[in-house]
């Protein structure tokens, strides 16, 4: 489990693990991680986890929110990390590896009702498919020897299925039939400073989480809460008043 260590100047404070998939920093009570100090904004930062993967987000602090040095509004969290809000510091620590490089950590499609449709990027060409291993066929020999059963073949290891590409449709406002494929680990969609939602991209499936805004995504006509939701083939997502179909593609 990861965790923050809160620190200021040379001094631990405490530590905080990241147990919730929303876990907020800021001056005013309410947050998570409260830190009473003027530099801080009442609702200053998040931190998202999803599974073993945490990012950071500025919620438009007053001061900005750094790591390592550097302002980020939005930033994938790797071991070690330090992220600096005034005379603070919140080192992220993460006891398992993460294998997710910032390449490929965050696709966003912002949602404006009004906008004309933008023609999507040239896809990259994507490695050529490998052609299926034929299967090995081998005689069984039958042992002569008195007594002594043939040794049985050893059953071949079931082939795991790769997860399907996903994909998001949009099927309302100015950009309806716009379509996007889901290829990086995390694609935020939504419009900042109304509703926000992240749709991350695991091993065993694609999860959306609410990130920011006072109202939830729904699915399939129902409102989510705060724990991630597995989509499922053909879902359709209402968010910051646009209707998306999220499907799997061949």
């Amino acid at each position: 489990m990861a965790k923050l260590v809160l620190s200021m100047e040379t001094t631990m404070l405490k530590e905080i693990p990241l147990i919730k998939e929303r876990t907020t920093i800021g001056r005013k009570p309410h947050n998570d991680i409260q830190i009473d100090n003027l530099a801080i904004s009442g609702e200053h930062a998040v931190v998202i986890t999803i599974l073993n993967d945490s990012f950071l987000e500025d919620l438009g602090s007053t001061n900005g929110t750094f790591v390592n040095g550097q302002p980020v509004k939005k930033h994938f969290l790797k071991n070690g990390d330090t992220i600096e809000l005034g005379k603070y510091r919140l080192k992220y620590v993460a006891e398992l590896p993460q294998q997710t490089s910032n390449a490929d950590f965050e696709k966003t499609m912002i949602l404006r009702p009004g906008a004309k449709p933008a023609a999507p990027p040239p896809a990259a060409p994507g490695p050529a498919p490998e052609p299926a291993a034929a299967a090995a066929t081998a005689e069984a020999h039958s042992s002569t020897s008195p007594g002594m059963a043939p040794a049985p073949a050893s059953a071949p290891a079931p082939a795991v299925a790769a997860l399907p590409l996903g994909a998001i449709q949009l099927l309302s406002g100015g950009n309806a039939g716009k379509e996007m494929e889901l290829t990086k680990t995390l694609t935020t969609l939504g419009k900042p400073g109304v509703q926000v939602a992240v749709i991350a991209r695991r091993p065993h499936g694609y999860f959306i989480t609410h990130v920011e805004g006072a109202s939830f995504p729904v699915v399939n006509g129902k409102t989510l809460d705060a724990q991630a939701h597995q989509l499922a083939d053909h879902d359709v997502i209402e968010l910051a008043g646009i209707k998306m179909e999220f499907f799997l593609k061949g």
